[in-house]
């Protein structure tokens, strides 16, 4: 083999590595990430966990880029570490699909029509029809089936290239002395390891297997260990992926290690066993590449059944070998807010990720102001400090969400996505603001009960009035914002401005009672303010729910909210606005409850 050959082997892999990825991303992008989202979302059992983490790892091409998925997941507490063991089990098993697609590589015809199904033809014919839709149509949906076709064409480029630079090799007593030492289980999972290591990818290794096999030389007692280390070996890039990951998220990855140790022992260990009493004959049997595809498919499916019932025990191996974060000197009552990076590989999945941690923004403004609420005639300082420390927690939201949202605008995005973002960037700031009057309305509950201040019956059952509207206006914009309910979002602006018009009337009546003495300038100060609290978030709960149903629409102001109602929907506006007239009168107690 001299300097040509390495060089064409080489070139062969990296053209099958550009192939791969070319084919892995361009599958993605067809599916407009649906695969990872839906992959976040359907991993209740161990056997549904498996079957997806299998079919999206067939689909992507790549058992390290669903398991670095799955550790994404847990770390953003999208889904549970248990859960994740079966995403990895079946990012094991679908990996084995490279091999399979390989194998047409072999394929060779003899003349006339037979030709059109060999490896050569299959190729040339790939690459027309890619480059065809590639350069000469304009929907994305063509341009990423065209892609696909141009990755496969080189991958198989390069699969020959492989094949063609190793093939003197079986002419060469030196490298059929190699592998005959390859054949002894411990050096041959060793090298299948370091060669994984080093392409960082099972299937380009498993790839460079079949190469091999061009050299007649690979018979089943070479092939076998070094499946073996390969899959050992493609561990590196998922616990590369752990450097920052929370716990869970390490263990997740520790996962994909432990699994394929485990299957090494389980499944090697028994064949070798066996081997040592039967002396299998199959052991010199050479192979080609559909038989290395095919070994490498069964081993692995051989792995995940044995493993699938011992998910509990390999739990309890991470708990022992991963060590417990150490707990912040200033832990408070609520997480701090982690965007999980990994993501932004997966533009989808980015944006439901962030759409998911905006929820959480979302229930902890409510969460806020209610707390805020209670405490106006309830005062406790532990509750003031959980309301600080909210505050606090959604400044940190909005500058995580919006920073991560800025980097999801980098990638290419759809119409349906950039509707996405805009959305939730309109969002963030009302959201924050809200925790901010809520956090107001702590400190005016604070002088209240510093002062001693106590307001007159009307005024409490005034203000008990407003309260139960502004609650329901809070339940409205975050309910309808986390379930994107558009019919719910159009209730909140009605019940804003019947929110703004008791205001309105609670204010004179306070002026009515500080004119008989009832009331008292210092109470009117607090009171005034609790008002003024009460209209801002009416207000900004009001934005939430217009920015979701103006950019449905395509006629977001970005100059400021559309105040004015279409006429084709003012009657149902009109017939909120009196329901909730009704239900919060001030003349009724009963219509409030």
């Amino acid at each position: 083999m001299d300097l040509s050959n390495i060089i064409t082997l080489f070139t062969g892999v990296a053209l099958f590595l550009f192939g791969m990825s070319l084919m892995g991303d361009s599958l993605k992008r067809l599916a407009g990430g649906k695969l990872e989202v839906v992959l976040s979302k359907m991993t209740n059992s161990t056997p549904r966990s498996v079957a997806l983490g299998a079919g999206v790892t067939a689909v992507i091409q790549s058992s390290s880029a669903t398991s670095i998925m799955a550790v994404g997941f847990v770390n953003s507490g999208i889904i549970k570490f248990k859960q994740a063991i079966g995403v990895v089990l079946g990012a094991i098993l679908g990996t084995s699909i490279t091999g399979w697609i390989v194998s047409l590589s072999t394929l060779n015809g003899g003349s006339g029509l037979v030709q059109l199904i060999s490896s050569t033809t299959i190729a040339c014919v790939a690459a027309l029809v890619g480059i065809y839709l590639r350069m000469f149509t304009k929907r994305r949906t063509n341009h990423a089936i065209g892609d696909i076709l141009l990755g496969f064409a080189v991958l198989m480029v390069g699969m020959s290239l492989m094949s063609n630079a190793v093939a003197p090799l079986k002419e060469s007593p030196t490298f059929v002395h190699l592998l005959s030492l390859i054949s002894n289980p411990f050096l041959g999972i060793l090298v299948g390891v370091a060669i994984s290591s080093v392409l960082q990818s099972a299937s380009a290794a498993v790839g460079l297997v079949q190469a091999l096999t061009a050299t007649d030389a690979v018979d089943f007692a070479v092939a076998l260990p070094l499946i073996i280390g390969i899959a050992i070996g493609a561990a590196l890039p998922v616990l590369i992926a752990t450097i920052g990951a929370t716990r869970d998220g390490k263990k997740t990855a520790s996962i994909y290690l432990i699994a394929n140790v485990l299957g090494a022992i389980i499944i090697g260990a028994a064949y070798y066993i066996l081997n040592s009493f039967l002396q299998f004959s199959i052991n010199s049997v050479i192979l080609n590449t559909v038989d290395v595809a095919l070994l490498n498919t069964v081993y692995r499916l051989l792995v995940v059944l044995a493993l699938i019932p011992l998910v509990g025990f390999m739990d309890k191996i991470t708990e022992k070998i991963v060590p417990y974060d150490k707990p912040s000197k200033n832990l408070q009552a609520y997480p701090e807010v982690h965007m999980e990076e990994s993501f932004l590989l997966y533009t989808s999945l980015a944006i439901a990720h962030c759409k998911d941690v905006t929820n959480n923004m979302a229930n902890l403004s409510r969460t806020s102001v209610n707390s805020a609420i209670d405490m106006l005639f309830n005062y406790n300082e532990k509750a003031f400090q959980e309301i600080s420390t909210m505050e606090a927690r959604s400044d940190q939201y909005e500058d995580a969400i919006g920073s991560y949202l800025l980097k999801v605008t980098k990638r290419e995005l759809n119409t349906a996505q950039n509707k996405e973002i805009s959305e939730l960037l309109h969002t963030l700031p009302d959201l924050e603001r809200i925790t901010d009057y809520a956090m107001s309305m702590g400190f005016i509950a604070k002088t209240m009960y510093e002062k001693n201040i106590n307001y007159s019956e009307q005024a409490k059952h005034e203000l008990q009035v407003l309260r139960f509207a502004l609650s329901e206006l809070l339940d409205l914009t975050v309910d309808s914002f986390v379930n994107s309910d558009l019919q719910m979002a159009a209730k909140v602006e009605p019940l804003k401005d019947v929110v703004g018009k008791l205001c309105d009337v609670l204010k004179s009546h306070h002026v009515e009672r500080l004119k008989i003495g009832t009331c008292t300038v210092e109470q009117g100060f607090t009171f005034n303010d609790i008002l003024t609290s009460y209209e801002r978030i009416a207000g900004h709960c009001s934005n939430v729910a217009l920015a979701m149903l103006e950019i449905d629409s395509n006629a977001y102001d970005t100059h400021g909210h559309v105040r004015k109602i279409d006429p084709e929907h003012r009657k149902q506006f009109e017939m909120y606005v009196e329901q909730y007239t009704r239900k919060y009168a001030l003349d009724d107690e009963e219509t409030i409850n």
